[in-house]
């Protein structure tokens, strides 16, 4: 089956990235709003709002930028655990009415104990994802059933549950899901309507993709029907030798900005240990996957990237889309003028590559 290229951006609450200390206000509204029209106007088809167990709600700020955009649609981070499932398939359909249909879901389990005893989760890894299992699986039936019902389960009991409002979207919101270790494999096969993953190598996401086609078609699923997202930072210029100057200034002041602080623990993240995996084997892999930001950083979120230009990273991405990756979420490390540069180059430049291979890379 074959779906249409999508390109997902990110925006934050205020100025903020791994070279750029935070700065304003914690949530800045107008800033949250020229980021989506950025994203918007560069001719992304859906941002990614995250998770952070101290950060803004990130639903709330998806709804700020949903009033400041028309067309663009949106990836909310959401970890099942610290909302009532029959609230949070109100909250999201609800979402979704005021902003014209354009919300999906994104559901992370929670990759840091750290993160989530913050929020007062003290659940081991495993049962965080048995417990999201039984979460989306509320979600799905909140959003679709006609009638209220019961539940009890092995973490939520109620008694005529029902969400009077139903998404805008039919038969249901998207659900996007994260998580590499086996048991979160095991469970997007049975839930997820797309497979996000972080920029491994091209070796790497092979395997990945035939692991979670093979439990979708174990869950009596289509393996064709399941989409796949990869994320990437790309780091563009106008020649080879001024991108790959652009990534050493990019890791020099990562490095100057960490030198104060310590590395920190070993992130349980399998998504995580799998970069890292990357980075061990060289600074770059494949043609131009740069993996020394993950390395520095410990890989605790998306941070490799592709180096080159506009149509050298495209060229590597049109590789990751004969895979089978239709979906690339990409974010520059100067957030809101990569974007728009972004929008310029390279969404068209990866469109026009893979058409030159033959495959028709229509925008949805």
């Amino acid at each position: 089956m074959a779906h249409p290229i999508q390109f997902i951006g990110m925006i934050s609450h205020r100025r903020q990235s791994e070279i750029h200390p935070p700065t304003g206000p914690v949530v800045d509204p107008d800033y949250i709003s020229r980021f989506a029209q950025a994203h918007e106007a560069a001719g992304f088809d859906r941002i990614l709002v995250a998770w952070g167990s101290t950060s803004p709600d990130a639903l709330l700020v998806a709804a700020q930028a949903a009033a400041a955009t028309r067309r663009i649609g949106f990836m909310v981070a959401h970890r099942p655990g610290f909302v009532a499932p029959t609230l949070a398939a109100r909250q999201f359909a609800t979402f979704d009415h005021l902003s014209g249909g354009r919300a999906a879901i994104h559901v992370i389990s929670g990759g840091s104990p750290t993160e989530q005893k913050r929020d007062g989760d003290f659940l081991p890894h495993d049962e965080r994802y048995h417990r999201t299992e039984e979460y989306v699986a509320l979600l799905k039936r909140l959003w679709t059933e006609p009638k209220p019902f019961d539940h009890a389960g092995r973490y939520y009991r109620f008694e005529q549950g029902f969400a009077e409002v139903k998404p805008l979207q039919q038969p249901h919101i998207p659900v996007y899901f994260g998580g590499s270790s086996d048991i979160a494999i095991e469970i997007a096969g049975r839930l997820a309507d797309v497979y996000a993953f972080w920029g491994e190598t091209l070796e790497q996401a092979r395997e990945t993709i035939a692991r979670v086609r093979a439990s979708v078609a174990k869950a009596g699923r289509d393996p064709a029907a399941i989409r796949f997202s990869l994320s990437f930072r790309p780091v563009l210029a106008s020649t080879e030798e001024a991108a790959w100057a652009r990534a050493e200034r990019i890791i020099a002041r990562i490095r100057e900005l960490r030198s104060a602080g310590s590395g920190g623990p070993k992130p349980e993240s399998v998504g995580s240990q799998r970069l890292l995996e990357a980075a061990a084997g060289g600074r770059v892999r494949d043609k131009r996957l740069w993996t020394e930001v993950a390395a520095a950083v410990g890989a605790g979120s998306n941070t490799t990237a592709l180096v080159g230009t506009p149509e050298q990273v495209a060229d590597s991405l049109a590789d990751y889309h004969a895979l089978g990756i239709d979906t690339f979420l990409i974010r520059g490390f100067d957030p809101l003028e990569d974007a728009a540069e972004y929008g310029r180059s390279l969404l068209p430049a990866v469109r026009a590559a893979i058409a030159a291979r033959g495959i028709p890379a229509a925008a949805e």
